[in-house]
C-alpha cells in the first residue's frame, strides 16, 4: 500500500487535505469519490512543490505568453476542453491529472500554457475558480461562477456539461449571425467597388469628348463629372477621411457614454434594431437560465448577466434591476418598467419567481428567442438581396444616364441641323 496525500471539496464546499492509503492512483481517487469528495489532487507521498515537476505530470511549460501577453484560445476550443474535462472528471480521474492530459493534447499554444498555468496553481493549493482566474482571456467571469458554483455543490462534471451547451449554444447563434451577415457585406463591398471603377476609371474619359464637342452639360451630368475628378484627383482624401472616422467611432464606442449611445441608436435602427434586442434577450435569458441552474447566487448572476448581455442599454437595465432585487422587490417588477424587455419576458419571469420555476421558464424564452432571431436572420436575407440589386441599379444608371444625356442631346442637335 501507498500513501497518497490529496486535497479535495466535501458536500459543504470547503477544501479538506489529508492522506489516504491505497495501492496505485487511480485507487486512491476512487476511495475519494465513495466519500462523496470532489478531488482536486492527489499525489504519491506528498504534493510537489511550486517547482517541481509532478510524478507523471505534464512537462512545464511556459506559462506566459509572448511578452507577457495573457493566453487566450477560440470558444470552439473552450467548448472542447470543457466538454472533455466534465467526461474526465465524471469517469473518476483527479482534477489535476485530468487537466494534465489535456495540457499534453491541447491544439494551440494559448490553451497549452492556460492550462499549464491552471495546473501549476492547483498543485500550490488554489480551487479551480481561482486557477483559471489567473486566465481572464480565456476564462471569462460567468465561466469563473458556474466552476465555483460546481466546487461548492461537489457537481463539477455536471456543471462543465452545462457550462459546455451554453458556450456552445451562444457560438452558434453567433455563427448564425455572421454567416448570414457574409453575403450582404460582401454584395456592399462589390457594388462600392465597382461605383468606385465607374466614376475613377470609367467617367473621367467622357469629360474630354464633352469638352471636344463643345457640349452643354446638364446638371446631373456637371455633378457627375465634379464628382468623378475629386475621386480621382483626391482619393486619399476619401481614404485617409474614412479612416480617421472609423478610428473616432471605435474611440467613441470604447467610452461607457458612447457604447451606450451607439447601443441605444442600434436598438433604434430600422430592421436590424429588432433583431439586435433579439440577440440580447435571447443571451440574457439563456445566461441568467444557466448561472440559476448551476446554484450561483442571484446578486452574482445579475452581475454577469449585466456584463455578458451585449448591448448597455440592456445591461443597464438589469443593473438597475439588480438594486431593487438587493431591497427585496421582485425582479420582474424593474424589468416590466423598462421599454427594453417585452411584456411576454417579464410575465414569463413574474410567473417563475412565484412558481419557483424561473430557470425553466427562462430556458424557454431563450428558445424562443433564438427561434425568433433564426427566422429574422432568413427573411433579412432575402430583403437584402433586392435592396442591393436596387441600390447597385440606382448607382449605375445615374452614372449611365448622367454619360448618355448630353451625347443624345449632341445627336438631337445634329439630327435638327
Amino acid at each position: 500500500m501507498v500513501i497518497f496525500r490529496y486535497a479535495a471539496k466535501d458536500a459543504s464546499g470547503r477544501t479538506v487535505q489529508g492522506t489516504v492509503q491505497a495501492n496505485d492512483k487511480n485507487e486512491a481517487v476512487a476511495e475519494l469519490r465513495k466519500q462523496n469528495l470532489v478531488v482536486m489532487r492527489v499525489d504519491e507521498g506528498g504534493a510537489p512543490g511550486k517547482k517541481e515537476k509532478a510524478k507523471g505530470g505534464a512537462a512545464p511549460i511556459k506559462t506566459e505568453g509572448l511578452f507577457g501577453i495573457k493566453p487566450r484560445c477560440s470558444r470552439q476550443e473552450l467548448v472542447v476542453f470543457t466538454r472533455q474535462l466534465a467526461t474526465m472528471i465524471s469517469s473518476g480521474l483527479s482534477l489535476l491529472e485530468s487537466l494534465e492530459v489535456l495540457t499534453d493534447q491541447a491544439e494551440s499554444k494559448g490553451m497549452k500554457v492556460a492550462c499549464s498555468r491552471v495546473v501549476s496553481e492547483l498543485r500550490g493549493g488554489s480551487d479551480l475558480s481561482a486557477a483559471m482566474g489567473t486566465c481572464p482571456k480565456v476564462f471569462n467571469p460567468l465561466y469563473l461562477s458556474m466552476v465555483s458554483a460546481g466546487e461548492a455543490s461537489g457537481q463539477m462534471d455536471v456543471i462543465l456539461e452545462r457550462l459546455a451547451e451554453y458556450v456552445e449554444a451562444s457560438e452558434q447563434l453567433k455563427r448564425d449571425i455572421r454567416s448570414a451577415m457574409t453575403y450582404p457585406v460582401v454584395s456592399l463591398v462589390l457594388v462600392l467597388a465597382i461605383t468606385a471603377f465607374l466614376m475613377i476609371g470609367v467617367v473621367p474619359g467622357f469629360r474630354e469628348v464633352f469638352d471636344g464637342l463643345g457640349a452643354e452639360l446638364n446638371p446631373l451630368t456637371e455633378n457627375v463629372l465634379e464628382i468623378s475628378d475629386f475621386l480621382r484627383r483626391r482619393w486619399y482624401v476619401v481614404l485617409v477621411g474614412a479612416g480617421i472616422a472609423a478610428v473616432a467611432l471605435m474611440a467613441f464606442k470604447k467610452t461607457k457614454r458612447g457604447s451606450f449611445i451607439c447601443d441605444q441608436l442600434v436598438l433604434k435602427v430600422p430592421i436590424f434594431g429588432p433583431l439586435t434586442r433579439k440577440v440580447a434577450l435571447a443571451r440574457f435569458s439563456r445566461t441568467f437560465a444557466t448561472l440559476i441552474r448551476s446554484g450561483v447566487p442571484i446578486m452574482g448572476t445579475l452581475d454577469i448577466v449585466a456584463d455578458t448581455a451585449g448591448n448597455q442599454v440592456v445591461s443597464e437595465v438589469v443593473r438597475d434591476s439588480r438594486e431593487s432585487v438587493r431591497n427585496g422587490n421582485m425582479l420582474s417588477e424593474p424589468l416590466s418598467r423598462s421599454k427594453v424587455f417585452p411584456p411576454m419576458v417579464t410575465r414569463m419571469i413574474a410567473i417563475g419567481e412565484r412558481s419557483g420555476a424561473l430557470e425553466q421558464l427562462l430556458e424557454k424564452i431563450a428558445e424562443f428567442y433564438d427561434s425568433q432571431v433564426k427566422a429574422q436572420i432568413k427573411a433579412l436575407t432575402s430583403l437584402i438581396e433586392p435592396i442591393l440589386i436596387t441600390f447597385m441599379g440606382g448607382i449605375v444608371g445615374t452614372v449611365v444616364l448622367s454619360v448618355f444625356l448630353p451625347i443624345l442631346d449632341i445627336v438631337g442637335e445634329l439630327g435638327s441641323q
